[in-house]
């Protein structure tokens, strides 16, 4: 099976799909023939996907909500198991930044959003989505994370903690469905022409980045059920696998 159709009858879910690498990703998975569950607040840009996605000869179904309402997240699991009865991959992309900012000085308030988005969300959605996972043929779970998890730079504490929880989150998950047909693993897309990047780098030529469509079939690869690997970090920046 070739790249062309290797998500052929499959469903995937993508997460943070109005813009940036989840709207790319969305848009080569429907084009490598899955039916896109996409999610995310912004109606306008889920929208825009639906009519790239048709366009292009593609389905996907829009759910517009905020990953904050755990509830709305088993609302969504069960929609999926009444239609699908399965799930054949997730793309669990959707982030916050934060402030780039001293610790003490960033606010109870900050820490708790951007941790509700980045660890508590995954959770909900690993919660909500694993029986139908294991259900699928050939499940696949990806993660988008970064390196940040392990540099912690100066300032980056809040969203370099958010990472680190997200691997140690995908690598416990994935060692747990070791023995099922259920792949799990992290996906690095490094620096990406994305709003997320102009805000953590303002003074940055966006043009010197590779755009999100540029990546997105690396990542939509780790949903594959060519996909062997588990338990492992995919960087695009050394185009190597190694250990979460």
């Amino acid at each position: 099976m070739t790249k062309d159709n290797d998500l052929k009858n499959k469903t995937v879910l993508v997460t943070g799909a109005s813009r940036g690498i989840g709207y790319a990703a969305a848009i080569e998975a429907a084009a490598r023939g899955a039916h896109v569950i996409a999610v995310a607040r912004t109606v306008g840009g889920l929208e825009d996907l639906d009519d790239e996605i048709q366009a292009a000869g593609g389905t996907c179904t829009l759910v517009p909500f905020d990953l904050k309402d755990g509830d709305a997240i088993d609302r969504l699991g069960h929609q999926i198991f009444e239609r699908w009865g399965k799930l054949d991959g997730m793309i669990v992309n959707a982030a916050l930044l934060g402030i780039i900012s001293p610790l003490p000085h960033i606010s109870p308030k900050e820490f708790a959003k951007v941790m509700e988005i980045n660890v508590t969300a995954p959770y909900r959605l690993v919660r909500s989505m694993d029986v139908l996972l294991r259900a699928a043929d050939a499940g696949r779970v990806v993660f988008v994370s970064s390196s940040s998890a392990s540099s912690a730079r100066p300032y980056w504490g809040l969203y370099a903690a958010t990472k680190a929880a997200l691997n140690a989150m995908a690598k416990a998950y994935g060692g747990e469905l070791a023995q099922t047909k259920v792949k799990v693993n992290v996906f690095y897309p490094g620096a990406v022409r994305t709003s997320m990047r102009a805000k953590a780098v303002p003074g940055e030529d966006p043009m010197t980045l590779p755009a999100p469509k540029e990546i997105a079939p690396k990542l939509v690869d780790l949903i594959s059920p060519d996909m062997a690997e588990t338990g492992q970090i995919f960087d695009i920046r050394t185009g190597e696998f190694s250990d979460i």
